[in-house]
């Protein structure tokens, strides 16, 4: 069974294609990606095409890659734009939630971000949830914002400031791109008390 205990996020390899395109075998995602991912080379393309738009990394539990999460649109207001994912078997177990708590520290901390944002479609309820968990507060409904086949879809907006509290607070256990926080666990950095 796949927990968030082991959630951790590194860098994108080259080596993870196959990773990726599995990934985006799941009718859902089919639409997440810029283009169809649905070779070998395309999934090699994916992983190549977050070079220079923003930071993007592996969710991983035991080294496996179960999801991606990124921030990308970095303006010189130090705000960003939040994405995530999860293959379809590490759903409903928290593993989003830890993984875009991770990303959110690393933003604030590390990049020095003050706003992140993400946006879902209202009809899925699951993603809302990620981004509650994860401690971004409701913004606002922005109508008819998306199109998929043909149809219009309302977008319910969240944001998460560096100054709000944090989202709910797991034991997760995450190798940091960035080295100082190799093994720490969320709730337990410089100055930051566990919650109960």
């Amino acid at each position: 069974m796949i927990g968030v205990r082991d959630v951790r996020l590194r860098e994108w390899r080259a080596r993870d294609a196959p990773a990726v395109l599995r990934a985006f075998e799941a009718p859902d995602l089919r639409t997440q990606a810029a283009w169809p991912v649905v070779t070998l080379k395309d999934a090699e393309g994916w992983i190549a095409s977050w070079a220079g738009v923003g930071h993007a990394f592996a969710v991983t539990i035991d080294d496996v890659v179960v999801g991606n999460v990124a921030v990308v649109g970095i303006d010189a207001h130090d705000n960003g734009w939040v994405s995530y994912w999860v293959v379809p078997e590490a759903r409903g177990r928290g593993v989003a939630v830890a993984a875009t708590e991770l990303l959110a520290r690393w933003a604030f901390e590390e990049r020095g971000l003050f706003r992140l944002e993400l946006a879902h479609r209202t009809n899925n309820p699951a993603s809302c949830r990620v981004a509650t968990k994860a401690g971004f507060l409701t913004e606002g409904i922005e109508r008819g914002k998306v199109r998929h086949d043909g149809l219009r879809y309302d977008v319910e907006r969240h944001a998460r400031l560096a100054t709000d509290p944090p989202g709910a607070t797991h034991s997760v256990t995450f190798t940091s791109p960035m080295a100082r926080w190799s093994g720490a666990r969320v709730g337990r950095f410089p100055g930051q008390e566990v919650a109960g």
